[in-house]
């Protein structure tokens, strides 16, 4: 069974060569602790809109229904319908399936996750409903876990706790790796984990990767999702014609397309370099200060 979202949930752009984690055990990162967890495998973020306050009120309203409803499987089907009665399922991408059964886990609407999970099911699989199926939930895991590098995967861990930021992140390849790569080719070495223990650091990156939802120079089509731009059961990879700008490619040219990068004039695709470049001088100039 082939399944779309194995590789559209994740941006990795074919001019950045990937290589698999070299640690032979896969730490999951799907719910790695109690602080955030990602969906987009469950298409969380395929829906037309897949704003913040759109889906916030999406996974809540999900989750009380489920909680007043269901208290047997043999209540599944009554909240199904209710939840495809009361939802807008509108999607960007056709393909990828969006599954009614994503809701929050916790009182905090911290965790997002499977709410017929036999973990919040008191031991009891109810999987088995969903359109994928119980097999197929349980045993897969995004390309994020093989293509990005253990130590960034931790990173991430570290400095993101925001399940919609986190997600967003998460599932994008080239943001991840070409940042880090971008600030180790500056200092001479890899960035270790607990680097991001100092607040002043963590919060430069973290400044970076929140431009996933808050970067100026975002495309407002709907239909667009990092790099991607789909047109129902069709999907295609975005450029930036720098020709257009008398330029050649820019060196940030992944980053520009993970961020959904959409430039008027040539003067916003200069300003969104500095805005990087900023970012990242600031974190090798404090980074070399701690060393």
């Amino acid at each position: 069974m082939v399944i779309p979202f194995l590789f559209l949930t994740c941006n990795a752009n074919p001019p950045i060569k990937l290589t698999m984690s070299s640690s032979s055990e896969i730490m999951v990162l799907c719910q790695p602790d109690e602080r955030k967890s990602c969906g987009a495998c469950c298409g969380l973020y395929n829906y037309v809109d897949s704003s913040r306050g759109a889906l916030t009120e999406r996974l809540r309203a999900r989750t009380k229904r489920f909680r007043e409803l269901v208290k047997t499987p043999d209540d599944l089907k009554r909240y199904a319908d209710a939840t495809f009665a009361a939802e807008d399922f509108t999607k960007r991408y056709e393909v990828i399936y969006c599954c009614e059964y994503l809701g929050f886990l916790d009182d905090k609407e911290r965790k997002v996750g499977c709410l017929v999970h036999p973990m919040q099911m008191s031991g009891v699989d109810m999987r088995t409903v969903s359109f994928y199926g119980r097999d197929v939930c349980a045993g897969h895991l995004c390309p994020s876990h093989h293509f990005i590098p253990r130590s960034q995967q931790l990173i991430l861990l570290k400095i993101i706790d925001d399940w919609y930021l986190y997600g967003l992140c998460l599932t994008d390849i080239d943001l991840v790796v070409t940042y880090f790569r971008l600030i180790a080719n500056r200092v001479g070495q890899e960035i270790k984990p607990d680097v991001f223990d100092r607040q002043e650091l963590k919060d430069i990156a973290l400044e970076f990767f929140g431009w996933k939802t808050t970067w100026p120079y975002r495309s407002p089509s709907a239909n667009r999702l990092g790099k991607y731009y789909f047109d129902g059961s069709q999907y295609m990879i975005s450029h930036i014609d720098y020709e257009k700008y008398g330029r050649e490619i820019s060196p940030l040219n992944s980053i520009f397309l993970s961020l959904s990068s959409e430039f008027q004039n040539g003067d916003e695709l200069e300003a969104a370099e500095k805005m990087v470049w900023k970012n990242i001088d600031t974190f090798v100039s404090i980074y070399q200060d701690f060393s």
